[in-house]
């Protein structure tokens, strides 16, 4: 189910379709959720990449420092959001018993709130929008709703732009297969004209010396072509140019 944007809220959508990597929109929504934010002083956004958290982008002062503190002990409000899929709130750090000794750092940085919101919670791509301020209990109830909104959104946009990643690799693996299928007929065309044989003769003779030699299949074959016309075969350039 989609989310519609509330009245002065960034398009998600929009965003997404502006930038041509994952990267992009996310830095798009990182600025957004910051211009949402008056009372704020940074934005970062943490996916959990390989098993691992990385904040992939930031706005605004001192976000990668505060994320990268709470990865290296493996715990913080932000690593809390992204793995329990709660928003986790910080009206003041210098009141803060939660999490060892980050609330001090993040207060000595001049941060003394935070609000992390989850993003995909409990995905492949889960992740945390995280804000934070330098005055305790900076983010009012109103500011909620929007961050609420944007996160929301933020999860639709990035399993759209995980399904337009997933639909690029779908189609180059069957591009490659195309590809090498052009070729092994190519091939296969050549020895049915020297040897005078039928195609399935011709491709058994390929096969067979492709596992005596220890070669591929299509590597044989690419040479095979080459030899014969001098020039290696199309790398498949031309079968993407055509409608």
């Amino acid at each position: 189910m989609s989310v519609a944007p509330a009245p002065g809220l960034p398009d998600v959508t929009s965003i997404l379709l502006d930038t041509d990597s994952l990267d992009g929109f996310l830095q798009g929504l990182a600025d957004a959720a910051l211009k949402l934010m008056p009372a704020a002083e940074g934005c970062g956004i943490t996916l959990e990449r390989q098993g691992r958290p990385i904040t992939v982008v930031s706005a605004g002062q001192n976000a990668p420092e505060l994320d990268e503190a709470q990865y290296g002990q493996d715990d913080g409000p932000c690593l809390q959001a992204l793995r329990t899929g709660e928003e986790v709130p910080v009206a003041d750090m210098l009141g803060e018993a939660r999490w060892g000794p980050y609330p001090a750092y993040a207060a000595a940085l001049g941060t003394r709130s935070s609000m992390s919101l989850p993003i995909a919670a409990h995905t492949d791509t889960a992740g945390a929008l995280n804000i934070y301020a330098a005055k305790p209990d900076a983010v009012t109830d109103a500011d909620l709703t929007d961050l609420r909104s944007l996160a929301a959104q933020a999860t639709g946009g990035i399993a759209l732009a995980q399904r337009i990643a997933d639909a690029r690799a779908f189609t180059a693996d069957l591009q490659t297969a195309l590809t090498s299928r052009s070729v092994i007929d190519q091939a296969t065309g050549i020895i049915m004209g020297q040897q005078r044989c039928s195609a399935e003769e011709a491709f058994a003779i390929l096969r067979t010396a492709s596992q005596h030699r220890n070669v591929k299949l299509r590597d044989l074959c690419t040479g095979l072509v080459t030899n014969i016309t001098g020039t290696p075969p199309p790398d498949g350039q031309a079968l993407r140019a055509r409608p």
